[in-house]
C-alpha cells in the first residue's frame, strides 16, 4: 500500500539469568543443552594442584571443571525475550566471580544434585541474600529423583515458600526450557507484585 510503512519487528529484549550451583552438578551440561549457539565454556583439567582443595566424593569420574563461567544464548520468541544463560563456576575457590556475574542478572536457576545436597547451601544462601528471585531445579542424574519437590524444598530450608522446586535432567531440552520458562514466570509475578 503506498504510504504506509510496516511496523519494525520489535526486538526482543534481552535477559541475564544465571546457572549456579555446587561443583558438579551439571551446570555446564544444562547451558549446553539449551543454548542455541556454541556455547562459551571455560573448562580445564582436574590436576594434582586440586587435591585436597576440590571434594570429588560422589563425583570421582569427573575431569574438568568451569574456572570462570559458562555462557549459552537462548531466544524465547513467543515470550519476546533472548535470555543470556551464565553459568558460574561451582568449586568454592571460584565463588569470588560470583558476585560480579550477579551485575545485570534479573533471575537465577540453583541447581542441585540431592546425593550432595549440602554443597547447594551456598548457592541459595546466596542468591537469598542478594535478593535475586531463582528456582531450584534438582538435576535427575540417570534419569531417577529419590525425593520430591516439598522434600527438597524443606531440606534447603528456602526463606520464601514461594521459590519453585523443579525437577529435570540437564540433559533434557524440554526439560530445561520449562525451568527457563518457570523462572520467568517467577520474575513476572514478582515484577507485578511489586507494581501492584
Amino acid at each position: 500500500m503506498p504510504g504506509y510503512d510496516s511496523p519494525a519487528p520489535r526486538e526482543a529484549a534481552p535477559v541475564k539469568i544465571l546457572v549456579a550451583g555446587g561443583f558438579g552438578v551439571g551446570k555446564t551440561t544444562l547451558v549446553e543443552t539449551i543454548s542455541e549457539i556454541e556455547p562459551l565454556r571455560t573448562e580445564e583439567r582436574l590436576t594434582a594442584a586440586g587435591v585436597g582443595v576440590d571434594d570429588l566424593d560422589g563425583i570421582e569420574s569427573k575431569t574438568v571443571t568451569t574456572v570462570a563461567m559458562d555462557f549459552g544464548r537462548l531466544t524465547l520468541t513467543d515470550a519476546g525475550v533472548v535470555l543470556y544463560l551464565f553459568g558460574t563456576p561451582g568449586q568454592e575457590r571460584f565463588w569470588f566471580m560470583w558476585d560480579d556475574l550477579l551485575n545485570g542478572a534479573l533471575g537465577a536457576i540453583v541447581l542441585v544434585d540431592t546425593r550432595r545436597l549440602d554443597r547447594s547451601f551456598p548457592a541459595v544462601d546466596f542468591f537469598e541474600s542478594r535478593g535475586l528471585p531463582f528456582v531450584v531445579a534438582a538435576n535427575c542424574f540417570h534419569g531417577e529423583q529419590a525425593y520430591t519437590a516439598e522434600e527438597i524444598g524443606a531440606a534447603l530450608h528456602l526463606r520464601d515458600p514461594r521459590t519453585p522446586v523443579l525437577m529435570l535432567d540437564a540433559r533434557s531440552r524440554p526439560d530445561v526450557r520449562a525451568c527457563l520458562l518457570a523462572l520467568l514466570d517467577r520474575l513476572i509475578a514478582d515484577a507485578g507484585a511489586a507494581t501492584a
